[in-house]
């Protein structure tokens, strides 16, 4: 079965955005890019929620790299009330699902194919934790504390037990911590 995989930099104080939307606080260095990469590399779809994927379709359809033409090539689909078409750039186009998030993951899982992650979205992280639908949380925080902003964890119905898989510490600060349910 699939794995739904959820890829989120925070603060350390864990924010998913800083007050006024700003997101220029990520740290980035050679190996934290080889890892971002690794895991593009094992998923063949993306979730997005709706203003995600406004953002990182602005960006990404034209950017240049490997992690960009990775980017270009997968799946994605866009959970979203108001969008009736999701463009990608000259690319394959993303697909709008309009609600049922339970059963459309729930079915995704159950096709063939590589695991999915999903970026950013705190709405649909939200919804998936809550659902119980995320098999795996990889969470690089950053060396910064952003005070005020967006929390990626808030109104969650329960508390949820977390077991560590794994730890890898960069050069530029920032700490990919690995989790699964416990």
């Amino acid at each position: 079965m699939r794995k739904v995989i959820v890829s989120e930099m925070i603060s350390i104080d864990g924010l998913i955005e800083a007050e006024h939307g700003g997101m220029n606080w990520f740290v980035q260095d050679a190996e934290l890019n080889a890892y971002a990469m690794e895991l593009l590399e094992s998923v063949d779809t993306i979730i997005y929620g709706r203003t995600t994927y406004e953002i990182m379709a602005s960006f990404w359809p034209f950017a240049p790299g490997d992690f960009a033409a990775r980017t270009n090539q997968l799946k994605k689909i866009v959970f979203t009330t108001t969008l009736r078409e999701t463009p990608w750039g000259e690319w394959e186009h993303a697909r709008p699902i309009h609600g049922g998030i339970a059963e459309e993951i729930t079915n995704l899982k159950r096709q063939p194919g590589k695991d999915m992650v999903v970026y950013g979205s705190g709405s649909v992280v939200r919804q998936l934790t809550n659902l119980g639908l995320v098999d795996e949380y990889r969470l690089i925080v950053n060396p910064v504390i952003l005070g005020k902003g967006k929390m990626l964890f808030e109104n969650l119905h329960d508390r949820m037990p977390l077991k560590l898989v794994d730890a890898k510490v960069f050069a530029c600060g920032g700490v990919a911590l690995t989790y699964i349910p416990a």
